[in-house]
């Protein structure tokens, strides 16, 4: 799609004879959350690591804002624009909200003349890392320690730690996982909000949560994509109801 953020095309990536993704294509487009669905073991976070370049595709191509970036390392493609959370919290425990989001930020504006100088005193990570402590929610827990946030705030400050090396891609692999009905609503309430002027990919199993916030839908089955469309069209497919949930009867939402 030519006004795509990112946009893959026939993407297939083969483990010897597994084949994890079958000419998946897949087109993330600016202000809008596109939500990937799919039993255990569809690919989805195969498909992640295929965009964020954590793994090379078999074949197929992935574009960056009409530019391929098929053989791009990740760190390359983060450097563009593309950011990514983990099924896993990956944080660093010991060292307060602010200082995680001030080490993210400073991979974007590296000082390799200063390594002896003060962190603090790097004002444009300082002031990215605010920034994204405040676009989470966090900035009151700026001084906590990451080890004493609750779950629901440790999923939170992953991703304001992907804010604040400033993407305009965000993949986002489970962020509601493990959370209580609290932590999720205001999950839900920060990914709304994140949606402006960004493109996301959500993995995520919540469909309340899903159905809430995505304006796409693309359901996986087997590694391959069995239908994308507006929520409406995927609720009421046959074919997805089949394949997610065994048998028509069951409603999806």
């Amino acid at each position: 799609m030519a006004d795509a953020v990112l946009d893959a095309r026939t993407l297939t990536r083969r483990f010897g004879g597994l084949v994890a993704n079958d000419n998946v294509s897949l087109a993330l487009l600016r202000g809008e959350l596109h939500a990937l669905l799919g039993p255990n073991g569809a690919g989805k976070s195969t498909l992640i690591n295929l965009l964020s370049g954590e793994l090379a595709a078999t074949s197929g191509r992935i574009y960056y804002r009409g530019h391929e970036i098929s053989r791009m390392p990740a760190h390359r493609r983060s450097r563009l624009g593309i950011g990514r959370s983990y099924q896993k919290t990956n944080i660093f425990p010991a060292f307060t909200a602010l200082e995680n989001c001030r080490l993210a930020a400073q991979s974007r504006v590296p000082r390799w003349w200063s390594i002896f100088a003060d962190a603090e005193a790097d004002a444009p990570s300082c002031d990215r890392a605010h920034r994204a402590l405040m676009l989470t929610g966090l900035d009151a827990r700026a001084d906590r320690e990451a080890g004493t946030l609750s779950h629901g705030e440790q999923r939170q400050l992953e991703i304001a730690m992907v804010l604040a090396t400033e993407p305009d891609v965000l993949l986002l692999d489970e962020p509601l996982a493990g959370m209580g009905a609290e932590e999720s609503k205001r999950m839900v309430e920060m990914l709304r909000r994140l949606t402006a002027g960004r493109a996301i990919l959500l993995v995520e199993h919540d469909m309340d949560a899903v159905f809430t916030l995505a304006d796409r839908i693309t359901v996986m089955v087997e590694g391959q994509v069995l239908e994308s469309g507006p929520p409406a069209q995927i609720r009421a497919s046959a074919a997805v109801q089949r394949a997610y949930l065994g048998h028509e009867e069951h409603a999806l939402g």
